[in-house]
C-alpha cells in the first residue's frame, strides 16, 4: 500500500473515533428493564389468568384483560379508599 494510502486511512480511522468519542459523550444513559418492569409483568400475567378464567362470556373475558392493564391503579384506588385518605 502506497504511503498516501496509509496516511489516508490512518487519518480516516482516528476522525472516525474522534466522532464515536463525541458521540458517546452526547448521549444520556437510559436505564430499561428496570426489576419493577419484571414485577408489573408478571403481575398482567397473574391477573389476566385470573380474570379470564372467572369470566362468564367472551366480553368478561374481555373486561378481564383491560382489568389486568390497570389492576395496579385499582389496588391503589382501593387502598387509599380503606386508608380514608
Amino acid at each position: 500500500m502506497p504511503k498516501t494510502a496509509k496516511y489516508h486511512l490512518k487519518k480516516q480511522t482516528s476522525f472516525k473515533k474522534k466522532n464515536m468519542e463525541e458521540e458517546k459523550k452526547k448521549r444520556k444513559e437510559i436505564h430499561r428493564g428496570t426489576p419493577s418492569g419484571a414485577v408489573y409483568g408478571l403481575g398482567f400475567i397473574g391477573a389476566a389468568i385470573y380474570f379470564i378464567s372467572h369470566a362468564t362470556g367472551f366480553w368478561m373475558g374481555v373486561l378481564g384483560f383491560l382489568k389486568a392493564i390497570v389492576w395496579p391503579a385499582i389496588l391503589v384506588y382501593e387502598a387509599f379508599k380503606h386508608l380514608g385518605m
